[in-house]
């Protein structure tokens, strides 16, 4: 077994930055990368709305990221995580394929993970022509025509969104109503670049040269398929968060999302997250990088106190204040 100051698990741009703010302190950090190294961001095919990367691919972003980290001494796990017993306080345990690791401190960074429509041709064209944000991904699109797929609240903001730059979008949704809140779909309706498919579902999509060309839909009421052509299809239907390690560990919430403090804090004394396992909001490259980076510096000031005996430095003291403060409840 492995003892550890820090593990971190999940190598996406919040596991990354954790590694870098951790190694920077000389806790010397394992990050165990996962299924995917670099988590979402490396299904992105281009990225251009990150501060001071001027051009490149999600795979390419990652792995900047994780040079820039294992220059100050992060260790980098290519390996998947099986279990975590977080039930007898720190050290934790950690066991992946491999290894075991005894953890005194645990930053989790798993992500989440879109819901799939599980239809041929769409993992295949995923990065090049199907996407699961806008926000990443819309300029790309530029008078473009599109469509979406999905019908609630994610749906109809980010085709709103992506009116800024296709020509058109076309909401997919398989009932003849969206589940949207009225004020956006109030919003929708009121601009004029976004069509419906109503009672439809989209069945397969299919390329040429490498990117999308059209999608199977087939119409739920009256059985009619038809191959309707399109540049690009985004996918809403909701995100997963990749909780399973930590269900009846870590407190959750309605939504599966691990809830934290200001502080990046869990439940459990000496475990911190960070991303898209802990932010059903905003779910950016950037936030997460933010979220990551407080996260780490909590698990150093959480080291340093246990170590020292000082139950808290004073950064963290007048943190906890504010946020006990009648003002902020």
């Amino acid at each position: 077994m492995q003892k550890e100051k820090v593990v971190i698990i999940g190598s996406g741009p919040a596991g990354l930055t954790a590694a870098l703010y951790t190694a920077r302190a000389n806790l010397s950090p394992v990050v165990i990368a996962g299924p995917q190294f670099g988590g979402q961001v490396s299904l992105t095919h281009e990225i251009e709305n990150y501060p001071g990367f001027t051009g490149g691919t999600g795979p390419d972003l990652a792995e900047t990221m994780r040079k820039q980290a294992e220059s100050f001494g992060a260790r980098i796990d290519m390996d998947v995580v099986l279990s975590v017993d977080l039930t007898h306080g720190s050290p934790f345990t950690v066991k992946t394929g491999n290894s075991e690791y005894q953890a005194e401190s645990l930053i989790v960074t798993s992500g989440a993970s879109p819901r799939l429509l599980n239809i041929p041709g769409e993992v295949e064209y995923t990065g090049r022509g199907v996407s699961y944000c806008g926000t990443c991904d819309g300029f790309f699109f530029r008078n473009k025509h599109i469509v979406v797929i999905g019908g609630g609240d994610s749906a109809v903001k980010e085709s709103i969104f992506l009116t800024k730059f296709a020509t058109q979008v076309d909401i997919i949704h398989r009932r003849d109503s969206l589940r949207a809140e009225s004020a956006l779909q109030d919003r929708a309706r009121a601009n004029d670049r976004i069509h419906y498919i109503w009672n439809t579902v989209t069945e397969e999509v299919n390329g040429e040269d490498g990117k999308v060309k059209s999608v199977r839909l087939r119409n739920i009421v009256t059985g009619e398929i038809q191959d309707y052509k399109t540049d690009g299809v985004f996918v809403f239907i909701g995100h997963d968060p990749n909780n399973g390690l930590f269900s009846g560990q870590l407190d959750m919430d309605e939504h599966g999302y691990v809830i934290t403090d200001k502080m990046m804090r869990t439940n459990i004394d000496g475990v911190f997250a960070a991303g898209e396992i802990q932010d059903s909001i905003w779910k950016q490259v950037a936030t997460s990088v933010g979220q990551g980076c407080a996260a780490a510096m909590a698990t150093e000031q959480w080291l340093s106190s246990r170590e020292s005996g000082i139950p808290e430095v004073p950064e963290v003291k007048a943190a906890l204040e504010a946020e006990a403060s009648p003002i902020n409840r």
